[in-house]
């Protein structure tokens, strides 16, 4: 069954998942909504070239028009690629109309965050910073063998582009998880790097490294389309990549 979707958000990343959406059997692409005027009313897979049957349109929404949208083309799931802000704009019709949330954003506010919780009382909402497969699939190995070896020596390090300022979002999350100091995590910024982060693991005799690596903003999209695939039909709450992954290892319960 194909799943009707709407994307928040045309950035970078915003159009890679349109994109990998595009190319999916199980996924329909019905809109991407954007603050901007600019492209409105022009088709997605005209504009990135790419042939489909799926209207992808292009619509500039406000706020007060989104239950608007929502009735007028109505979608399964709703994909945020946007900004923290995005889940205030659509988030409460989303929840009156019963459709599901799939947000990526990186970082969102505490009082951001307070919203979703109130909003998956009523809907099925999945929220992951990193929403590629892989990285959340190293998360799991890593405090599985955190576990086994807690006394181990463990080193982050993340790298990417030239231009990002800032510490990966991701090494925070990591590291957050594993019990290490954010401050400890390793930095390297050069080039066009997408995305590299790799965990070491230093025992006495022996050394395991953990790395996860994006070649393409497209990782995001599969991501995106396995977190759409396995939300359908979950109960109201809140979902981290972790409890859809983990039915996929035979593991009944979280990692501490």
């Amino acid at each position: 069954m194909t799943i009707r979707v709407g994307l928040f958000g045309f950035g970078k990343a915003g159009r890679a998942v349109a994109t990998t959406l595009l190319n999916s059997k199980e996924t329909w692409l019905s809109w991407v909504a954007r603050r901007s005027s600019r492209l409105e009313h022009r088709s997605v897979p005209e504009y990135i070239g790419i042939e489909s049957e799926e209207p992808g349109t292009i619509v500039c929404v406000s706020p007060e028009k989104v239950g608007s949208l929502l009735d007028e083309q109505p979608v399964e799931v709703i994909v945020d690629f946007s900004s923290p802000h995005g889940i205030e704009a659509y988030g409460a019709a989303a929840a009156e109309r019963g459709i599901a949330i799939v947000s990526a954003i990186s970082s969102y506010e505490e009082h951001h965050v307070q919203l979703l919780h109130s909003l998956s009382k009523r809907i099925p909402i999945l929220w992951s910073p990193n929403i590629t497969v892989g990285i959340n699939f190293l998360m799991l190995a890593a405090k599985l063998l955190r576990q086994i070896a807690p006394s181990t020596d463990v080193e982050i390090l993340e790298e990417h582009f030239r231009a990002k300022p800032e510490v990966s979002g991701t090494a925070k999350a990591i590291a957050r998880e594993l019990g290490i100091p954010s401050q400890d995590i390793k930095s390297i910024r050069a080039g066009g790097i997408i995305g590299r982060h790799e965990i070491l693991f230093g025992f006495p005799y022996q050394t395991v490294r953990l790395i996860h690596e994006s070649i393409s903003r497209e990782a995001f999209g599969n991501g995106a389309i396995f977190a759409v695939k396995q939300l359908m039909g979950k109960q109201a709450g809140l979902y981290a990549m972790e409890d859809l992954l983990m039915p996929f290892l035979g593991v009944q319960q979280q990692l501490g």
